[in-house]
C-alpha cells in the first residue's frame, strides 16, 4: 500500500491513509532500538534494461497467445515492469504502447515532450525512442492508432492494461473502430508480473527482512501510553534508517478487530493486543507483513487465539505448492479456524487467506474460492509466485490476531520470506 496511484489508495487502510496525511516527526533523541538500524540500500542490484527487455519478450509471447495485437499501459506499476517508467497526466493520456511486433512508442502531450525523452533515457528503448504528441485541440486517440498503423498493424485487437482510465481506454476503442477492438490487457501483464524471477524475490526478501528489522526496533522501544501518532513517527524514523520508504498502521485492542483498523484515536495500555501493518518498497517490490503482540502479559483467551492463527497460518504454507488450486490454500487455513470454533466461513476469518504481492501490494492471484478478482476462473498456483499468508481471527468488541508473512511458491512446495512471529509475548523470537 505504497504506490501513488489512485487503485493503491483504494486498499489503503483508514489508520494509513490518516497517517500519511499528516506526516509525523519525531521529538527528542531516536531511542536506541532505532538508532541501532543501519542501511540496507547497498543491498539491492538495480532491474537492467536487458531485464526489462526480456520481460517485453515474455509478453509478447502472451499477447500471441491471447490474440492481442497491441498492449497499452498508462501509468502505474506496469509501466515501471516493463520500461522504468512512471507516466501520467491526470485528465491528459500518457500512454506506453507494446506492439506484437515491432518497438514500443509513447504517446504524450505536445507541451510535455522534453520531460517525455528525459523520462525515455533510462528505458529499454532509450536510444529508438519513438514519440507520438498531440497537441491540446487533438485527438490522442487518433495518434495512437496511427502509431500501430506505422507498425503494421491495420486491424485486430488492443489490449487496455486494468488501471487505464476508463475515458482512455473509451477514447482508443472509439478512434479504433471498427478495424480494432479494446479486450483487457490482464491476461498478458498479470501473466508476466505474477511470475517472479530470482532477482524480484531477492527485492521481496530484502524489503521483507526491512520490514522485520523495523517493526522489532519500534516493538523495543514501546511504552504505554504512546498514541498511534507516536508509534508511526517511530516507523518513519526506522525506515529512514534502513533507507526504503515505508509505513505501518497500528490499532490496538477492540480495534484489532477490524481487519484495516479504526481512525478512532487509540492509546497503548499494557496488557492490551497491539496490530502492526504494512511493509516498504525495495526498488518498487513491497512487502505487506503484520505483527500482533501484546506489551505485558495477555490473556489466556488472547494466547489461545493466537496459537489457532498460528497454526492456521502453517496449515496455508504446507498446502502451498505448484499445481494445487489456489482456493486449497485458503481451505487449509480456514479449515483450521473453523474446526477451532471459530466458523463458519468468514464469521471470524472475514477474508481471503492472501493475495498477490509484488510492484503492487495487492495483485494477481488470490488465495480465495472463485478466486473472484483474478482473470483466471480456475487459478492453480506456480512457482515463482509470492502471496500473503495472513490468516486472522477477529472478534467484535474484544480483539484480533492476524498474522502475515509473505510466502514464495517454490519448485516443490513453499517458503515464507520472513520468520513468522512464535508469540504474542515474543513476536521476534
Amino acid at each position: 500500500m505504497l504506490v501513488s496511484s489512485a487503485a493503491a489508495l483504494a486498499r489503503t487502510s483508514p489508520q494509513a491513509l490518516a497517517q500519511r496525511a499528516q506526516p509525523p516527526a519525531l521529538n527528542g533523541p531516536l531511542p536506541p532500538s532505532i538508532a541501532a538500524l543501519k542501511s540496507m540500500t547497498g543491498q539491492v542490484r538495480p532491474v537492467s534494461n536487458e531485464e526489462r527487455q526480456a520481460r517485453i519478450e515474455k509478453a509478447r509471447k502472451l499477447m500471441a497467445q491471447y490474440k492481442i495485437d497491441a498492449v497499452v499501459l498508462s501509468g502505474g506499476a506496469s509501466s515501471l515492469y516493463f520500461a522504468n517508467l512512471q507516466i501520467g497526466g491526470s485528465e491528459r493520456l500518457w500512454a506506453l504502447v507494446i506492439p506484437l511486433r515491432n518497438d514500443p512508442f509513447l504517446v504524450c502531450p505536445a507541451f510535455e515532450e522534453d520531460r517525455a525523452r528525459e523520462l525515455l533515457a533510462n528505458t529499454p528503448f532509450s536510444n529508438h525512442a519513438d514519440i507520438r504528441v498531440w497537441q491540446e485541440d487533438e485527438s490522442p486517440y487518433v495518434r495512437l492508432i496511427q502509431g500501430l498503423k506505422d507498425r503494421g498493424i491495420s486491424t485486430g485487437r488492443i489490449g487496455i492494461e486494468e488501471t487505464v482510465k476508463f475515458v482512455f481506454a473509451d477514447g482508443i476503442a472509439h478512434a479504433g473502430a471498427p478495424a480494432f477492438t479494446v479486450v483487457s490487457a490482464t491476461p498478458v501483464t498479470a501473466g508476466c508480473r505474477m511470475i517472479k524471477d530470482e532477482h524480484e524475490i531477492e527485492f521481496l526478501r530484502l524489503a521483507g527482512h526491512a520490514t522485520l528489522e523495523v517493526y522489532e526496533a519500534v516493538y523495543k522501544a514501546l511504552k504505554e501510553g504512546m498514541t498511534q501518532r507516536d508509534v508511526s513517527a517511530l516507523i518513519q524514523a526506522g525506515y529512514a534508517r534502513v533507507g526504503f520508504p515505508g509505513e505501518a498502521s497500528l490499532n490496538i485492542g477492540e480495534y484489532t478487530a477490524s481487519p484495516h483498523g479504526s481512525r478512532t484515536p487509540q492509546t497503548i495500555r499494557e496488557g492490551t493486543i497491539i496490530m502492526l501493518d504494512d511493509g516498504c518498497r525495495v526498488e518498487g517490490y513491497t512487502s505487506d507483513i503484520t505483527r500482533t503482540f501484546v506489551l505485558g502479559k495477555p490473556s489466556e483467551k488472547m494466547v489461545q487465539v493466537f496459537e489457532i492463527v498460528r497454526r492456521a497460518q502453517q496449515a496455508a504454507l504446507k498446502a502451498a505448492r505448484p499445481g494445487v488450486p489456489n482456493e486449497a490454500v485458503d481451505a487449509a487455513a480456514r479449515g483450521v479456524i473453523v474446526d477451532a470454533g471459530y466458523g463458519p466461513g468468514f464469521k471470524y476469518f472475514t477474508h481471503r487467506v492472501g493475495h498477490g504481492l509484488g510492484m503492487e501490494m495487492h495483485e494477481w492471484n488470490y488465495l480465495v474460492k472463485n478466486n473472484m478478482f483474478g482473470y483466471d476462473g480456475n487459478p492453480t498456483l506456480q512457482a515463482g509466485m509470492v502471496f500473503s499468508d495472513e490468516p486472522g481471527i477477529y472478534i467484535r468488541g474484544e480483539f484480533g490476531v492476524r498474522l502475515e508473512d509473505d510466502m514464495h511458491i517454490t519448485a516443490d512446495g513453499a517458503e515464507l520470506l520472513t520468520p513468522p512471529s512464535p508469540s504474542l509475548e515474543h513476536p521476534f523470537g
